[in-house]
């Protein structure tokens, strides 16, 4: 009797949650900003609030154009997502932003705040731009932020940029989150052979010199095209090709090179129409789903018919018992039971 009542409990609760989910999501569409930020927080927060909202949203989304920033430490890149919001609502283009932030060890929140650079867009509401928190989370970004820009998209943005946290090497990340991944650096610092360690000029799609009021940042922009010439050979069997990205300069405190970067962006936007699904895309999709996949995975092999179960192989496996192999096969068929 017991159990059966903690189970309606649960059930009710959980049929609570999904109908608060249906409410933030509906008010979402119908552009409630107050709604959004409250569906960015429970996605955020990885609540099921979030997962029954998302059920809703996603079909509508896969219309704005996603943008990574990402760069290393001091490159420009909230000044340069600044200037291009800037540039994007002359044109009439509305324009939300998540930037990832290093995360505070006391709170666990977003530790920068891009906002407070980006203030002078707070009255605008074609404009959207919330911190995320890392939360430790290798790449750059925070493991819940393909889930917030997927929200952002539905939410009806043209543009959604995803600025990355710039801690360097593990930046490469946000190219599965993005349609175009824009590459930032900064001239006479030596960032361009750090880019090409960390892999990143790879996944770039356009690279921007920024601060090319410098001196020395035309010389960088011609190493970088140079570089990226020599390191991009012919496509050699099925082997996919290298990318040739673009290199621009741009000024962003000054908005020079701006526009020329947007237009970079929209030949990428219309070359990329005809293809809904492409490779950026599919990439995306697969990384959601794994993910998704892997947590539940996680969830199930310690709820609380199998937590016993799982303790015991873990167990063994420590105790050198049986290999990680065969302690895997078991917990997968554990979890596969009907």
């Amino acid at each position: 009797m017991g159990r059966r009542a903690t189970d309606q409990r649960r059930a009710e609760r959980s049929a609570e949650l999904a109908r608060r989910g249906t409410e933030l999501a509906d008010a979402t569409l119908r552009g409630d900003r107050r709604a959004l930020a409250r569906l960015l927080t429970a996605v955020e927060d990885r609540s099921p609030v979030a997962e029954s909202a998302m059920r809703r949203l996603y079909r509508k989304a896969g219309r704005a154009q996603l943008v990574g920033i990402t760069g290393p430490p001091g490159s420009g890149k909230s000044t340069l997502v600044s200037a291009l919001i800037g540039q994007l609502r002359g044109a009439g283009r509305s324009v939300a932003v998540v930037a990832v932030d290093p995360s505070s060890p006391i709170t666990g929140g977003a530790l920068l705040g891009d906002r407070v650079r980006m203030q002078s867009y707070a009255g605008d509401r074609d404009v959207f731009i919330r911190s995320m928190a890392a939360r430790g989370h290798a790449g750059g970004l925070a493991s819940t932020t393909g889930a917030a820009v997927a929200v952002l998209d539905a939410a009806g943005f043209d543009h959604v940029f995803i600025e990355t946290v710039g801690t360097g090497q593990s930046e490469v990340e946000v190219a599965a989150a993005a349609d175009t991944t824009v590459v930032l650096e900064a001239p006479e610092m030596g960032d361009e052979v750090q880019a090409i360690k960390a892999g990143l000029l790879e996944v770039a799609d356009i690279v921007v010199v920024n601060k090319g009021d410098r001196p020395g940042a035309l010389r960088t922009a011609s190493q970088l095209r140079a570089m990226l010439s020599a390191a991009a050979p012919a496509a050699i069997d099925d082997r996919p090709r290298p990318k040739r990205p673009e290199v621009l300069v741009t000024t962003a405190t000054t908005g020079e090179g701006v526009p020329e970067l947007v237009a970079a962006l929209e030949r990428r936007r219309d070359a990329g129409a005809a293809g809904s699904a492409g490779p950026a895309r599919l990439a995306r999709a697969e990384a959601q789903v794994w993910a998704i996949a892997t947590e539940r995975l996680r969830a199930r092999l310690h709820d609380r018919d199998h937590r016993d179960a799982t303790e015991a192989t873990l167990r063994q496996v420590a105790d050198h018992e049986i290999d990680p192999y065969a302690g895997a096969d078991r917990l997968l068929g554990e979890a596969t039971e009907t």
